[in-house]
């Protein structure tokens, strides 16, 4: 389960809007559905997911329709603070949204598409183990309207796979791939880098193995140990060693050269999309998360999930059964909200918008801290041509390396 949700301020029951909320209508406004049921507790993973022995009354048969409760609450809330908005992009995220029947997951779609509307083209995602996907449940998902499916492959290495308690079998990814594939959707693979015993000729053949899956789109994060998890503790114990900054550091430049020769670019320090050829143009890049990264509105659906409509984030009660129960009860699930200030802000737009390929505004950063862009530059972090043409910090690939220093150079 994920740490403890932030402090903030208490949520109204009936989850209205503050009446001074400057909504604005011409601003994107997207969908996550969070799926928070999992078979078994990724050692690494500190998402709010819960195993069967963990929902304290809480059923997954009946997760679908308490989901579709908040959908109607949030038609209430959306209606009274200007209006709805059509869905640019949905997501299915948790979890394992697809340890849910299909059916289910297409009930919640056409909830939410019947509730909010969905715009042509629209970008529907839903993440998928590998082991969960069979041709008749990616047919029924393409049948309701998913467009994509970001499958979870994390390594294509059996050792690696154990050290990060995956249970999936490797050769199940390429099976689920090609189904998504015959059901006519796009394809993102995730992979990590950088467990306990992954050696840089390993994480070499999880990208061989993915590069000949020819995906759209590749996620490449770094093993990062949070607080709390079986992982963590089986470190401070001396089980396992700790992820090896330099090493870590050599993947992700192997990564990046090997995505690049194979025609994907990278968008964000952690995404790469296949580039566009022949003569129709496509987007390979997650849009959903480009939403989030330049800092769109959106609603999370789910226990645990987060929100933003123009500058106020709340989030949900993080257990299955209290988000039922609060739904139940005619109540918001939300359990707090927030409405940072301009320098809160100003330093998120800074941490999201520099991690992005095309770069953040310098008019973005804060007062004299802009005079830091000429070291940034200096120090190789950041590119010369387009701080001094477009007035836009771009990382060099030394910069999305040391992406943190960065953001502290131009905040702190």
């Amino acid at each position: 389960m994920a740490g403890p949700l932030p402090l903030g301020d208490p949520a109204p029951p009936d989850g209205r809007l503050p009446a001074d909320l400057p909504v604005d209508p011409a601003v994107p406004f997207s969908a996550y559905l969070h799926v928070p049921f999992c078979r078994v507790r990724c050692g690494y993973c500190d998402f709010n997911t819960y195993t069967s022995g963990e929902l304290r009354g809480a059923r997954q048969e009946d997760y679908a329709a308490t989901l579709t409760g908040e959908i109607e609450l949030a038609t209430r809330v959306m209606t009274d603070a200007g209006g709805l908005r059509p869905l640019d992009t949905v997501f299915f995220g948790g979890g394992t949204p697809t340890l849910l029947p299909a059916g289910d997951l297409a009930r919640m779609l056409d909830a939410v598409a019947s509730a909010f509307g969905i715009r042509e083209r629209a970008e529907v995602t839903v993440e998928a183990n590998p082991d969960t996907v069979t041709p008749e449940v990616m047919r029924t998902l393409a049948g309701a309207g998913v467009t994509r499916v970001s499958i979870g492959m994390q390594s294509a290495v059996p050792h690696v796979l154990a050290a990060l308690d995956r249970t999936h079998r490797p050769e199940n990814v390429g099976a689920a791939v090609e189904a998504a594939r015959d059901a006519g959707m796009d394809v993102s693979v995730d992979l990590i880098y950088g467990a306990p015993g992954e050696t840089l000729s390993d994480w070499a053949r999880s990208l061989d193995t993915a590069l000949a899956l020819a995906p759209d789109h590749i996620s490449a994060y770094a093993l990062i140990i949070e607080d709390g998890t079986k992982l963590a503790r089986q470190i401070r114990r001396g089980e396992v060693p700790a992820p090896d900054d330099d090493l870590q550091a050599d993947m992700y430049e192997l990564a990046d050269e090997r995505l690049a020769g194979a025609g994907f670019d990278w968008y964000e320090v952690s995404n790469w999309a296949r580039r566009s050829t022949g003569s129709v143009e496509r987007d390979n890049r997650s849009r959903h998360n480009l939403a989030y990264w330049r800092g769109s509105d959106w609603w999370g659906f789910g226990p645990g999930a987060h929100s933003h409509v123009a500058g106020l984030r709340w989030w949900n009660v993080k257990h299955p059964a209290a988000y039922a129960q609060r739904l139940g009860a005619g109540q918001s699930p939300a359990a707090g909200r927030e409405r940072p200030d301009v320098e809160a802000r100003t330093l998120e737009r800074v941490l999201l918008q520099s991690r992005l390929a095309e770069g953040l505004p310098i008019d973005a950063i804060a007062g004299e801290r802009r005079d830091r862009v000429a070291g940034l530059i200096a120090d190789g972090l950041v590119q010369p041509q387009p701080a001094l043409r477009e007035r836009r910090v771009r990382l060099t690939l030394r910069g999305r390396l040391l992406a943190d220093a960065v953001v502290r150079a131009l905040t702190e």
